[in-house]
């Protein structure tokens, strides 16, 4: 058996700068990767999609969007198979820049295999190239991750179905793409594929998109959708999937009480993900669950076994690459710096990267008036941002919830252009403590986005 002084299971965002910052700190350490180095951001979310995004953006201008902006552009194609290979070689030069980084780093060994637990901290290694190797060690982090969730619908074994993760070997545009879930990954891989010349359709069994989000900024970004030529359903419960003789899908539905049939060439699930942890043997550790197969964690991210440790989307709650980073920072810091970090009341920002971009940090009306929170709303359609106007994208608006009294800002959506860098703007403040009145009359640089945080605020004044 193989003595090591900390383990990684999983080399994602937060497993690989864990696992280099162990060895250099002196820790005889081993990463243990199934896959890819890099996790599902690198690999089949953020780089990948991010990417498409870019593509999807140049292709909406080109078809006539430039038109207004005295740019017409005639016979433009938009060619899958470059875009794939532009996708491929950014995520590529991520990953391999990442596993040369664990391969250069002294004291840390990366192991390719499947990773389970066979006893109290003792793990065994099914290697991708050779037999097994068992280990143990007193420290042991698993940053495993998620997968797509697939729902158990009648016929859907029968049909060859897309996830977020296959949908980015395509190398040809689906010519009807029906979209089970309308919720952030539906809502980014809807609008793209429809802007490379897919036939979307969006079925949502919610009452409405987005369902954790505030009304406005659903109802808003269904009309941006819509206008585009997405057809969006709401409470639709899929029923059923099925094979046509022509090869192609048809899907039954349960609209509002009512059947309804759709017939598509591909169906993407995007009804979001479970975590990866059946293959761990978690039972043999002792390491607590819960009914999802979420790993328990305490605000330290330690579980229930001292010494193991869940970083990331294995252990639930935000499942973004900047909380896994931020997951690995505070254990780190935590263990080798005599820090006392936790994860309570740190803050969540989030962005969804449609265009416009959905950008959102702290609480939102809703929950604002769930809490029976005194507050105010600050809100500024972008038609009325001089930026917006002059780039010619004026949809969506900005919002922010502040308390009237203290006046300091408790929350902030922004779907608009560069939504997440004003959002970052406005986090920068509430982490600050800069209250609202402060931004209404700060000096910004003219004109930029932010500049209009000045007129946001200005709604608020007596």
């Amino acid at each position: 058996m193989e003595q090591y002084d900390c383990i990684v299971i999983g080399a994602g965002q937060a497993g690989v700068p864990l696992a280099k910052k162990l060895a250099k700190a002196g820790k005889k350490t081993v990463i243990i990767e199934k896959r890819y180095v890099g996790g599902t951001c690198v690999n089949d979310g953020c780089t990948p999609t991010k990417a498409w995004v870019a593509s999807a953006k140049a292709a909406y201008m080109a078809a006539g969007k430039s038109d207004a902006l005295g740019v017409k552009i005639k016979g433009y194609k938009v060619d899958m198979r470059q875009i794939m290979k532009r996708k491929d070689d950014i995520v590529m030069k991520s990953r391999l820049g990442g596993q040369k980084g664990i391969e250069d780093t002294k004291n840390l060994t990366l192991l390719f295999g499947e990773a389970s637990f066979v006893g109290p901290k003792v793990i065994l290694v099914e290697l991708n190239e050779g037999g097994p190797v068992e280990m143990t060690a007193d420290l042991i982090f698993i940053d495993t991750g998620a997968k797509p969730l697939i729902p158990e619908i009648e016929g859907i074994k029968d049909i060859d179905y897309l996830t977020s993760t296959s949908i980015l070997e395509l190398d040809e545009v689906p010519k009807q793409l029906l979209v089970i879930g309308a919720n952030y990954i539906g809502m980014e891989f809807g609008q793209m594929f429809s802007r490379f010349g897919s036939k979307v359709t969006m079925l949502e069994k919610g009452r409405r998109i987005l369902a954790q989000e505030d009304n406005d900024i659903a109802e808003e970004m269904h009309k941006i959708l819509a206008e585009e030529n997405i057809d969006i359903y709401v409470d639709a419960k899929t029923t059923g999937f099925k094979k046509t003789k022509k090869g192609k899908i048809k899907v039954t539905a349960e609209i509002k009480g009512k059947e309804e049939e759709f017939t598509c060439t591909h169906v993407l699930i995007g009804i979001g993900r479970v975590p990866q942890t059946e293959a761990l043997n978690l039972e043999k550790t002792g390491v607590k669950v819960d009914d999802r197969g979420f790993i328990k964690v305490n605000s330290k991210l330690e579980t229930n076994v001292k010494g193991i440790y869940a970083l990331g989307d294995v252990k639930g709650g935000p499942a973004f690459t900047h909380i896994a980073y931020n997951d690995y920072t505070i254990v780190y810091r935590n263990l080798f710096e005599n820090a006392r970090l936790t994860t309570t009341n740190r803050p969540l920002p989030y962005c969804m990267f449609t265009d416009p971009q959905l950008g959102r940090i702290g609480i939102d009306e809703t929950t604002a008036q769930k809490q029976g929170l005194k507050y105010k709303i600050a809100k500024l359609p972008m038609a009325h941002v001089a930026r917006a106007i002059e780039v010619g994208d004026t949809r969506g608006f900005m919002k922010a919830v502040v308390d009237p009294e203290s006046k300091k800002i408790l929350g902030a959506a922004v779907l608009g252009s560069e939504g997440g860098e004003i959002m970052s703007v406005l986090q920068m403040a509430m982490e600050g403590g800069i209250t609202y009145d402060r931004i209404r009359y700060c000096v910004f640089a003219h004109p930029t986005y932010s500049e209009s945080l000045n007129n946001l605020f200005m709604a608020l004044e007596p």
